[in-house]
């Protein structure tokens, strides 16, 4: 929150400090019970390792499907079969399974569109199976193993 402070003030004058690090104690102070998903132990190496390889994996998804939906708008002869598929997660963390929701919906092609207890149902661009089990490998699988490891 200082560093925030510090980029809307782009000051360095005492009295501008020492009233940043004072409202940005504050702040903190009100608002950590509602931003509080995980812990500390979230900032352990191992789980900051773990997140710096989801980002990773993530951006890889995406470069992947962005050209994927590029061709099949560049190319409109490529078929798309467009449907829902459902799958179950094993995730049992809220904040994790909120995450792979958003996760999903970032990626071009597909979009969550609901979530029920375990369950997940998502539009997907081209469906390529109707199986539950092929759909998670095909959509998830890769952002959900990294976030048992996270959350879990």
């Amino acid at each position: 929150m200082f560093v925030v402070w510090l980029g809307f003030t782009t000051s360095l004058d005492p009295q501008e400090l020492i009233t940043g690090l004072i409202v940005s104690f504050a702040v903190a102070l009100l608002t950590a019970k509602y931003n509080n998903c995980c812990g500390m132990e979230i900032l352990h190496p191992k789980r900051l390792f773990l997140i710096f390889k989801y980002f990773i994996v993530f951006m890889g998804a995406l470069f992947k499907a962005n050209i994927d939906v590029a061709r099949r708008v560049l190319s409109p002869s490529l078929p798309i079969n467009p449907g829902i598929v459902e799958f179950e997660t094993k995730l049992n963390s809220e904040f994790a399974k909120m995450i792979l929701a958003n996760s999903i919906t970032l990626t071009p092609g597909t979009i969550s569109v609901d979530m029920v207890d375990n369950r997940y149902y998502i539009h997907w661009i081209d469906v390529t199976t109707e199986d539950p089990e092929e759909a998670h490998k095909e959509i998830a699988k890769d952002f959900e193993d990294i976030l048992i490891k996270i959350f879990n």
